[in-house]
């Protein structure tokens, strides 16, 4: 195994990649989120591809046009999908014993990868979707609802209560929040709804529970969803090492499937 570093063309424009090599027949496509460049926070991209990797399976990340050492106009994630598909020909180029592209997306990664009805990927993880499209910085209800009920169920939080150890006023906010009715479907979620209709191939949700782009998923997606999968005690980004393993359980379960 070994790591390469490439260039490919997406349309008119020059872009980065990086293969680490395996000799597997299914390959992991990394999909960067929001502007991150293609090793990810603190290189936590990098890591999983060699991780990956080393259980046989080859892995390409790549930087998206106007991110990173790509050239071009950065054009969001919505307008991604002709930079996953030039990365999926290039990928399949320098690793030609691939038949089976399953891509894996974070947050609006993932969003992204809907959007485009999994441009071109045989396979799809989508983990923590994107579907905010205004943020006033709080939770969404159900979350809140969720975090009052465990409070409720713990007796050193009703002891606050009724000592006076509780701001009622920041109380009170957050119960106006929580009785809200159930977030709709803005056109972002429809449309990722509607992208992933068009896919055909495997799909797998994964939710961080603690994290707040999960929750807000959650309060507009179907909760019947037989694809979804959650880890209890992860945040965003599946820093803690119980959910870093679990993480790669999930992407070499797809891998293998």
């Amino acid at each position: 195994m070994s790591r390469l570093p490439l260039t490919f063309a997406c349309r008119s424009t020059v872009c980065a990649g990086t293969l680490d090599t395996a000799p597997g027949s299914a390959g992991l496509l990394i999909v960067s989120g929001g502007n991150e460049i293609r090793s990810g926070a603190f290189s936590g991209q990098a890591r999983l591809a060699a991780e990956i990797a080393a259980m046989g399976f080859p892995v390409f990340r790549f930087d998206r046009r106007g991110i990173g050492d790509s050239d071009g106009e950065n054009r969001g994630f919505r307008e991604s999908g002709p930079d996953i598909a030039a990365a999926i020909e290039a990928f399949r180029a320098m690793a030609p014993q691939v038949d089976r592209v399953v891509g894996f997306g974070n947050c609006d990664a993932a969003s992204a990868l809907m959007l485009a009805g999994g441009a071109g990927c045989d396979g799809l993880v989508l983990s923590n979707p994107w579907t905010i499209e205004s943020d006033d910085g709080a939770p969404p209800a159900d979350a809140i609802r969720s975090r009052y009920v465990e409070k409720l169920k713990n007796p050193r939080e009703l002891v606050r209560l009724v000592t006076g150890k509780v701001d009622l006023g920041k109380l009170a906010r957050g119960i106006g929040k929580a009785v809200r009715p159930k977030a709709e479907p803005g056109t972002l979620a429809q449309d990722i709804a509607a992208g992933l209709a068009r896919f055909e191939g495997r799909v797998d949700i994964l939710l961080a529970e603690k994290d707040r782009t999960a929750q807000a998923f959650s309060a507009v997606w179907d909760r019947s969803d037989q694809r979804i999968s959650r880890c209890a005690d992860a945040t965003h980004a599946y820093v803690e090492p119980d959910s870093r393993t679990w993480l790669r359980e999930q992407l070499l379960k797809a891998l293998r499937a």
